[in-house]
């Protein structure tokens, strides 16, 4: 998980790690300290991972009791990143050996079997022996000891030293596969005229290219030749400045590498690459070679930076509009009702009613963003209480009907007027509903239909929005529950939303043991499905949540 990066679910799973084994304390760290999980969220100093970071000791440490106490230490290593530690405490009890009665009858249970150990002794003194040579064979290896005909175990044994023997033999022949392996490899590392240095700039995911004075390029790790799409014999001896399209950074390499020191030496660069766009940072450093001049030329790929600033931008810009709009609808019916409220009642009932929409729009907004942070802390919690689903969904026509007749979208409920009562969280299971049957209005165009239907399905709650809306390309199902993911089509981009409805719906469904799924088509509409285990929340999850997706709006 560390190595993905999946740091939402690893908080979640140290939570319930430490819950289900009653442990005292579970949390993961870097080598300098910083905390990157813990059971509890407030304690957690490092809520983003670094690209890479040093190294630590890689030795398990289990510590003797400390008063109420028993911690232990475990390394971790994390693929193409770095070192971690986690450490786990439990509580230590009193032992129940400290029983008088137990002690006793541990006492003479020890007693009856060394007298049983004996009687079994006489009979096997044979093999006893047997293996008393083979001891004394280990106890030779431990010192040292390596010829094989020192270590075998003669006269008759039984089978016990032929098996010791075969043991020896099969040992010595690996170590000569051993010697004759390594000196196959010696010979190709000294074919291959490479040494550690090379190797470990071979190791490095940041690309080093070493240019000389004429702008060619002498030497190229291949993490260089992979960030350029090329390969490392493609690389060597050409014109740097023909492969990097960027002016900037070829007056760079050409000043640096000229001797000159450039007075900017940093770039970044998009690139594109089979459909695959990706950007580049380019460094640039003089590199003194003797009596020559040369420059040292550094890439990193930072694509993945780029994207999270942007996803960062949108989620802000996103959020600020959708906090502004309600304030303002509800700071103008506000003014309303104060001029005109005490003239005409209608229009302080209208202003009233528009207040309670926009108040809450402004409490499903803020309740997002706040469950989108607690997703990103693996600290969601699901409350459970027994959820009536027919009142329910009448608050939803309730809230939601203004909305479609503003849109002209007819929005039909079916909904059994009598239906079990599930175990769940009422709240979160509202928000989710509301997201998908709004997001459902949102993008449908006037006179098209929107239709909820709940029902049961082999004791499972299934929960259907159907519509005729513009609908969503195979390629970017999946995709549309990814948080501030939305669409690409054009009509999307007309229509306002966050990109964190569905992210959000589907994580509250996990979080109930369910689940929320899609199908669409272009032009025709999509069917969202929300199912539920049988009674609502399963034991298992016992409300704790984890990482999450987008959403088409």
């Amino acid at each position: 998980m560390l190595a993905a990066n999946e740091l939402s679910a690893l908080r979640r799973l140290v939570v319930d790690v430490r819950r289900n084994a009653g442990l005292a304390e579970c949390r993961i760290t870097l080598p300098d300290g910083r905390v990157v999980a813990d059971v509890e969220p407030s304690r957690i100093t490092a809520p983003v991972l670094p690209v890479r970071w040093p190294r630590g000791p890689l030795d398990a440490q289990e510590a003797e009791p400390d008063g109420a106490l028993i911690s232990f230490s475990q390394p971790l290593v994390v693929p193409g990143r770095g070192t971690a530690t986690l450490r786990i405490g439990a509580a230590a009890t009193p032992a129940v050996t400290e029983r008088w009665d137990f002690q006793v009858g541990a006492g003479l249970t020890l007693a009856l079997g060394l007298v049983a150990l004996l009687a079994a002794y006489r009979q096997m003194r044979a093999k006893v022996v047997t293996l008393g040579m083979i001891r004394e064979a280990l106890i030779a290896v431990g010192a040292g000891e390596r010829a094989r005909e020192a270590l075998i175990v003669g006269g008759n044994g039984g089978a016990e030293a032929t098996a010791w023997n075969a043991l020896l033999e099969e040992t010595e022949q690996l170590r000569r596969a051993g010697v004759a392996e390594q000196a196959r490899g010696a010979v190709d590392r000294r074919r291959e005229g490479r040494g550690d240095l090379e190797q470990a700039c071979d190791s490095l995911s940041t690309g080093l290219i070493i240019v000389d004075a004429n702008g060619s390029v002498r030497q190229a790790n291949g993490a260089a030749a992979s960030l350029l799409g090329l390969g490392r014999d493609d690389l060597v001896g050409k014109d740097l400045a023909l492969i990097l399209d960027h002016e900037a950074i070829r007056r760079t390499i050409s000043s640096t590498a000229g001797g000159s020191v450039a007075p900017r030496c940093s770039f970044e660069m998009a690139r594109v690459q089979h459909e695959n766009r990706s950007v580049l940072r380019v460094h640039v450093r003089p590199l003194r070679r003797e009596d020559a001049s040369a420059a040292l030329v550094t890439v990193d790929d930072v694509t993945q930076q780029r994207v999270a600033d942007e996803s960062r931008n949108s989620f802000v810009a996103q959020a600020t509009h959708e906090l502004r709009t309600p304030l303002t609808n509800m700071r103008l019916c506000l003014e309303t009702a104060l001029e005109d409220g005490s003239k005409d009642p209608v229009v302080l009932a209208q202003s009233l009613n528009v207040l309670t929409q926009e108040t809450r729009r402004l409490e499903r907004t803020v309740t997002e963003i706040l469950s989108v942070a607690e997703i990103e802390a693996g600290s969601l919690q699901i409350r459970r209480d027994d959820v009536r689903l027919e009142a329910l969904f009448e608050a939803l026509r309730a809230d939601l009907a203004p909305l479609a007749k503003d849109k002209d979208v007819s929005l039909v409920f079916d909904v059994p007027p009598k239906f079990p009562v599930i175990h769940g969280d009422r709240d979160k299971l509202t928000l989710a509903l509301h997201n998908v049957i709004g997001n459902a209005v949102k993008y449908t165009p006037a006179g098209g239909r929107v239709v909820v239907t709940l029902n049961a399905d082999g004791g499972r709650t299934v929960a259907e929005v159907s519509d005729t809306g513009i609908g969503i390309a195979p390629e970017e199902q999946a995709l549309i529950f990814d948080k501030f993911y939305r669409a690409k089509d054009p009509r999307v981009a007309r229509i306002k939303g966050s990109g964190l409805g569905l992210a959000l719906a589907r994580e509250v469904a996990r979080l109930h043991g369910g689940d929320l799924t899609v199908q669409s088509t272009i032009d025709k509409g999509s069917t969202f499905t929300l199912t539920l285990p049988p009674g609502g929340v399963p034991a298992a999850t016992d409300g704790r949540g984890g990482g999450a997706g987008g959403g088409r709006g």
